[in-house]
């Protein structure tokens, strides 16, 4: 499974593995609608990503945007692949998600 979800706490954990396509979003946006109910941390592990493509990318980028208002972190970590993919689709400098060094944080 591309996708899956460790809730703790006071965090959650979304790691995404493979290739994560448009395929992925519906799921993920569920995820993420569950999350800001929640108002938790969020983690993303991209470490196992081979393949991301923008809409992913455009609902990490809202993931970033939800977390000002909700009072919560957005950390995460990223594969080469994923950072070159952010870096080529113009999503390098997400609002608090910098893509550097293979992770970016909020």
């Amino acid at each position: 499974m591309p996708l899956t979800l460790l809730r703790e706490e006071s965090r959650w954990l979304i790691r995404m593995e493979g290739q994560i396509t448009l395929t992925s979003a519906g799921e993920l946006k569920q995820l993420l609608i569950e999350w800001s109910s929640a108002r938790k941390d969020l983690e993303f592990d991209l470490q196992g990503v081979e393949e991301i493509d923008i809409p992913i990318m455009q609902l990490l980028w809202v993931a970033a945007r939800e977390a000002v208002p909700l009072a919560v972190k957005v950390t995460a970590c990223a594969s080469e692949s994923a950072a070159a993919a952010a870096r080529d689709s113009g999503f390098a400098r997400m609002p608090g998600f910098p893509f550097q060094d293979q992770s970016w944080e909020s």
